[in-house]
């Protein structure tokens, strides 16, 4: 009769708590709920109260005093982490109360009666238990004991898409890997479709509350790749329902994330390439089993499907990485992205937009996906250049850059990524367009850059860039910058090293190219023609270039000296370079001067505040260049002392001053002069930075003859010399101008020494006229002094035959 008592017992203690648990006695419930637990397995009439017992738990607790949710914090944890331990119970009813008590949490509603001296819980506090009790991760481990029964297994996993809202409840499931576990049900028998649509709820929680890269790997097995394609193909081919088609499109996100993987095995699934006939079906009318019978209707998700296959074509044309197995792989994809058409496909969206809508997608749809199908012909056409050529892309791609700038009346919606800052224009088809041909161009593809000229599109170019510089002074705009950017690389792709196309390029080009040149430094198609040369020096273009250099903005240095030092191969530049001033009347030679100061400065180079040479032994050698240790590496490798020459600007500003000359230059101070000392004998302190090296090197691995070491030696000792000249120089330099100083300082000390004495001459004049004003016997004094020198002043010699006159006026009373 004993477990009738305990039953008995059990049915006045739920009665007891039929309004809610006290906190102060959830230790004690979840022991009874254990004891219950053990004995299901003996006595079946144990399930009912066990079942009513955590039917209570979903109930709010009870508390006496506000401090009590902290103060029993942990016993309440570990009450609902042990909900989730009681899913071991082989009993079908128990488990799906358990999940019934879990989604209470998220739906809780006050109790009909409050238990004497109590209050509820507040709403979010079973949520926040069942966090810090980890109850989510043990609902996840739980899945593999209803693997086989459908109805409690639903019920788990809508648990977990409630529990799923929180990312530390998120964070505990992945431990327990979830996103695989989940990816593998997918593709589970259920006719009501719950289990997928459950299955994949979870998984995007998932995605957006933990890190997506473990997710992505979780899913990456190819257990998991070939559920998620089969669930992927079923909603396809057979899923009819608007429910149905979201869902599918869901799927096909996450499947894109995979493919951004390259530990996916999409490839060999053959998963990668049910996408990309999926992609191109409706362009390219060539029968596939794959897709036998599929019917894409034009309703909004049918047009999202669209636009997320265009998207996977473009995640799997990115180049993985040097990895030898990501790269083979990476072949077979460019060998299924030829073998499926993908190039011809897209190149079906390269043409004018003659109709309101096309087929029975609107204008805004098809807008939005030719300008997407563009956009990834960008990324494919570089790797399938064969099939860029047979498809005559170059063509099509002028064809319509030439409708992009014609009078055709067209208005384009601009209502989407692509489509920014293109409504009521033609501006993202352009940009666009200009990508794809900038994407070929730029692989310097002979066969490529011939059928472009040939087919006029340094003219068409010009036209184009005429257009968008016309555009750009209505209004300055991100997108027509781009337009001109890419046009001008181009541009500068398709003339260099050919002097025809410079020519073809030639006087157009150079009046458009010099308004640009005021705004922005671009490559050059002019270097290396003089016809074009000469015309743009004409046109002040050097000056101009210097103008942007005194902005002195770091990125665009490197261009600019590069495009001066090239320029200076044409005699006429110099006198353009020595002719320019900025501002303050700066000289050429002087802003160069400033720039290697500047450059040496942020290199560390060791100088006194002088400016002077402070190691002798490697006068211009940079902070970091003097850390690094001594590597012997093979003849035909260049060493630190040679890199270094191409990761800073003061080889260039050499090669600039060598051409102007190094005597002679205008508008330079000593501190100028000192630094210029420097910059003459650059090539001399590179070569014995590179002496240097090579006897590091040598003393590293081998021990020279006596006759090598005294040669060593005496190179060595020649580049110190030629430093200690320098400074020698420097100093003499700096003297120089301290005694010019000197002098200069004494001249006006004498001007200023002047200026005194005739100042306190006039002030002492000033006195006396006063005295001469206020006190008459000073005046009488005066008066004599004045006569007397007078008459001291007349010739002692009497005038003969003459008449004498009187030099005093009568009445006067002054003697100024």
């Amino acid at each position: 009769d004993l477990e009738k008592e305990q039953l008995k017992t059990l049915k006045k203690v739920i009665k007891r708590f039929e309004n809610g648990l006290p906190l102060k006695d959830l230790a004690q419930v979840i022991e009874i709920l254990n004891l219950c637990a053990e004995k299901i397995n003996e006595q079946e009439a144990f399930t009912e109260p066990l079942c009513e017992l955590i039917k209570l738990c979903g109930l709010p607790f009870q508390k006496k005093k506000f401090s009590d949710e902290v103060s029993y914090s942990m016993a309440a944890s570990k009450s609902i982490a042990q909900l989730g331990y009681l899913m071991r119970v082989p009993s079908s009813q128990v488990r799906i109360q358990i999940c019934k008590c879990v989604v209470s949490f998220y739906r809780s509603e006050p109790p009909r009666k409050l238990l004497s001296g109590y209050q509820p819980t507040s709403a979010n506090y079973k949520i926040q238990m069942a966090e810090l009790g980890g109850l989510a991760e043990t609902l996840v481990l739980s899945l593999a004991l209803v693997e086989n029964q459908l109805t409690e297994k639903l019920w788990v996993l809508k648990a977990l898409q409630h529990l799923s809202s929180s990312g530390i409840n998120c964070r505990l499931m992945m431990k327990a890997q979830a996103a695989s576990r989940l990816c593998l049900y997918l593709n589970g028998v259920d006719p009501s479709g719950q289990l997928v649509f459950r299955s994949s709820e979870i998984l995007w929680k998932l995605l957006e509350n933990t890190s997506k890269e473990e997710v992505v790997n979780q899913l990456s097995s190819l257990e998991c790749v070939h559920a998620l394609k089969e669930v992927f193909v079923e909603l396809l081919m057979h899923g009819f329902r608007h429910y149905d088609r979201q869902l599918r499109n869901d799927l096909l996100v996450i499947a894109t994330l995979l493919a951004e993987n390259p530990a996916a095995p999409m490839i060999e699934s053959g998963f990668a390439k049910l996408l990309i006939v999926l992609a191109t079906f409706t362009e390219v009318k060539i029968p596939n089993p794959l897709v036998k019978g599929l019917k894409l209707t034009y309703s909004y998700e049918d047009f999202e499907l669209k636009k997320l296959l265009f998207n996977v074509i473009g995640v799997l044309s990115k180049d993985p990485g040097t990895v030898q197995l990501s790269l083979f792989l990476f072949v077979l994809t460019l060998q299924l992205l030829s073998e499926n058409d993908v190039m011809p496909a897209l190149l079906y969206y390269v043409k004018t937009n003659q109709k309101p809508g096309f087929h029975n997608w609107s204008a805004a749809q098809y807008e939005e996906l030719q300008l997407h199908a563009i956009a990834i012909l960008a990324s494919v056409a570089p790797l399938l250049l064969d099939k860029y050529l047979s498809c005559q892309a170059n063509t099509l791609l002028l064809v319509f850059l030439e409708w992009c700038i014609g009078q055709d009346p067209f208005f384009g919606q601009g209502n989407s990524f692509h489509g920014t800052g293109g409504r009521g224009n033609k501006l993202a088809q352009m940009r666009y367009s200009l990508r794809v041909l900038r994407s070929v161009v730029s692989l310097y593809d002979d066969a490529v850059n011939l059928n472009l000229c040939d087919q006029g599109a340094i003219s068409q170019l010009l036209d184009i860039l005429k257009y968008a510089a016309n555009k750009s002074k209505e209004k300055e705009d991100a997108i027509l910058l781009e337009i001109e950017a890419d046009i001008l690389f181009l541009l500068s792709a398709l003339c260099e090293d050919d002097l025809h196309r410079k020519e073809l390029f030639s006087y157009e080009g150079v009046d458009i190219l010099i308004p640009f040149i005021q705004m922005d430094p671009k490559k050059s198609c002019v270097i290396g023609c003089y016809i074009a040369e000469d015309y743009f020096l004409e046109k002040q273009g050097i000056f101009l270039l210097l103008d942007l250099l005194a902005l002195k903005q770091k990125n665009l240095y490197n261009i600019i000296l590069g495009v001066l030092v090239e320029f200076c191969d044409n005699p006429k530049t110099t006198s353009h370079i020595s002719t320019w001033r900025g501002e303050k009347d700066q000289t050429a030679a002087n802003l160069l001067i400033q720039l290697w100061r500047q450059e040496e400065l942020e290199l560390g180079v060791k100088r006194d505040r002088y400016g002077r040479i402070v190691d002798m032994k490697r006068p211009i050698a940079s902070s970091f260049q003097k850390q690094q240790e001594v590597i012997p590496v093979p003849a035909n490798c260049a060493s630190f002392a040679i890199m270094e020459i191409s990761e800073n600007i003061r080889a260039k500003l050499y090669a600039l001053l060598c051409k102007l000359g190094f005597e002679n230059l205008p508008g330079l101070s000593a501190k100028d002069l000192v630094t210029l000392a420097i910059i003459r004998r650059y090539i001399d302190f590179k070569v014995g930075e590179v002496w240097s090296e090579l006897c590091a090197e040598l003393k590293e691995e081998f021990r020279p003859v006596a006759s090598d070491e005294e040669a060593l030696k005496v190179i060595s000792e020649l580049s110190e010399d030629t430093g200690r000249m320098i400074a020698a120089l420097q100093t003499e330099v700096l003297e120089s101008q301290n005694r010019q100083e000197i002098q200069e300082e004494e001249k006006t000390y004498t001007k200023i020494q002047a200026t005194h004495k005739q100042r306190e001459m006039v002030n002492k004049s000033w006195e006396n006229f006063l005295t001469r004003t206020s006190n008459y016997e000073a005046l009488k004094k005066a008066k004599r002094l004045q006569e007397k020198s007078v008459e001291a002043s007349r010739s002692k010699s009497k005038t003969q035959n003459g008449a004498a006159h009187s030099t005093d006026i009568k009445g006067l009373g002054t003697t100024v």
